[in-house]
């Protein structure tokens, strides 16, 4: 039986978390708010009883799983395989000029072309082509970016000086780099300047052919390109794999469980992109708008107080995961360290933040998906207005909430999975995973507050 004071420590956990998210502030320019902002209809229950409600449905389904004791279900659950033809070297030759091909037209049509904004085709490849439609493509199909990378494709060829790369550095650049990429997101118009976007992608291809000169191809892409690694850890989670060469169906996130992370540096990069997934929707919401209006109106200065909040908000997420770790130690009553129970449970993230990249991506792309085919069709000429992202159809509210639910639901069956392939005992399986649920249920109200809040334009934007 769980004693009162563990889960009053729990319910401390949810709170850290929850406190971090909030803390993690900045002025954003959120993309699909520069894409000409979002709207939904109110919820029609009180929001106390909504986000209790979503909450539950993951403290629900974490009970449910417990009923799951058989091992060897479990084990054939995820051990589940089946093979698939796998495509050629001449296909993967041909989508790997078309990508190469549309960084290049997005650089010259950003520098030469019309229009800002969503009449830009640089800026519909980037934030609606890629940055909405593909990227969730790497956790619902598979993770093609080491074929696509058009980085990659022109590192390639040339030269090393194969420098060793510094062991103690390991994974942590690619978490600088994945906190800098975003800050360079929120504080400048990225959404709505085609030439300030196609200088980022141009600065962006210089640094990694500098580096891959450096340290090598493989030791680059592996340990410090924040998007390769990125996108090879929501890999995990897709349908489709490769395996000895091999293209294989699998159930989603079938090799989450098993997956065990080297070091805390690959679990601060999970939990920091748990992090930015949050961070564009929560500070495009009219709670935040008040709170930076308020502390910049007595005088604090804007960067600053943004910057502090950014940082302050990653850090405070990190320390809160690490906490729901420790009291998984407690609660297993376990030998094994914190540390090793935070890299196991880290794996078990990744759904929420697929989740969460989808709700807070699937509205643009559905609605500007037709405004890039005509913008693609005449890149240099200015095409027609394109169509606003306000007033949509309630049922998309009801299916970015439902995305949020869902990468919840398979984070507690991940977890779930994790925990009886760590621990011997059943008890210590289902202890274990208190504080990865308390966690994760306080998550879930928060980012369903934060799909269900109607946009509002971060304040003190960069323009």
């Amino acid at each position: 039986m769980v004693t009162t004071p563990r889960w009053r420590h729990a319910g401390r956990v949810a709170l850290a978390v929850t406190l971090s998210l909030g803390a993690s502030a900045g002025v954003a320019t959120a993309h699909s708010g520069g894409l000409g902002g979002t709207g939904r209809d109110p919820i029609a229950v009180p929001m106390w009883l909504f986000l209790l409600t979503g909450g539950g449905v993951v403290g629900v389904s974490f009970l449910l799983a417990s009923f799951v004791t058989d091992r060897r279900l479990i084990d054939a659950i995820h051990d589940w395989r089946r093979p698939l033809p796998t495509p050629g070297r001449l296909l993967r030759a041909a989508a790997r000029l078309g990508a190469l091909a549309l960084l290049v037209a997005a650089v010259v049509v950003g520098y030469v072309g019309p229009g800002t904004g969503v009449r830009s085709l640089t800026i519909l490849v980037v934030w609606v082509g890629w940055w909405g439609g593909y990227v969730a493509t790497t956790y619902l199909v598979g993770n093609t970016w080491p074929t696509l990378n058009p980085f990659r494709t022109l590192a390639a060829p040339l030269p090393s000086l194969n420098r060793p790369y510094p062991d103690r550095l390991g994974a942590w650049p690619s978490v600088a780099g994945l906190l800098l990429l975003v800050w360079i997101e929120v504080m400048t118009p990225l959404a709505d300047d085609p030439r300030l976007l196609a200088t980022v992608l141009v600065a962006y291809t210089g640094v990694t052919l500098a580096g891959t000169v450096v340290v090598g191809e493989e030791a680059w892409f592996d340990r410090v390109d924040p998007l390769a690694r990125a996108f090879r850890l929501y890999g995990y989670l897709a349908p489709l794999t490769v395996e000895s060469g091999r293209l294989r169906l699998r159930l989603p996130g079938a090799d989450l469980p098993e997956t065990a992370f080297e070091g805390q540096d690959d679990v601060a990069f999970v939990v920091t992109l748990l992090f930015v997934t949050t961070y564009d929707g929560f500070v495009a919401t009219g709670l935040w708008a008040g709170v930076a209006r308020a502390v910049v109106g007595v005088g604090a200065p804007p960067t600053a107080l943004y910057l502090g909040a950014y940082l302050a908000g990653a850090a405070l997420f990190y320390l809160a995961y690490r906490a729901s770790a420790r009291f998984s130690r407690r609660g297993a009553d376990t030998h094994l360290t914190a540390t090793y129970l935070a890299r196991r449970f880290a794996p078990a993230l990744l759904p929420i933040a697929a989740g969460y990249h989808l709700a807070h991506n699937f509205s643009s792309v559905l609605v500007l998906a037709p405004t890039l085919s005509v913008v693609a069709a005449a890149p240099l000429s200015p095409p027609p207005s394109p169509p606003q992202l306000a007033g949509l159809p309630t049922w998309f509210g009801g299916l970015e909430l439902a995305c949020v639910l869902l990468g919840h639901l398979v984070a507690v069956w991940v977890a779930h999975a994790t925990a009886y392939d760590v621990f011997p005992s059943r008890l210590q399986a289902v202890r274990s995973q208190y504080g990865v649920t308390a966690v994760m249920v306080g998550y879930t109200m928060l980012s369903l507050w934060i799909v269900a809040e109607p946009y509002v334009a971060p304040p003190f934007i960069a323009t």
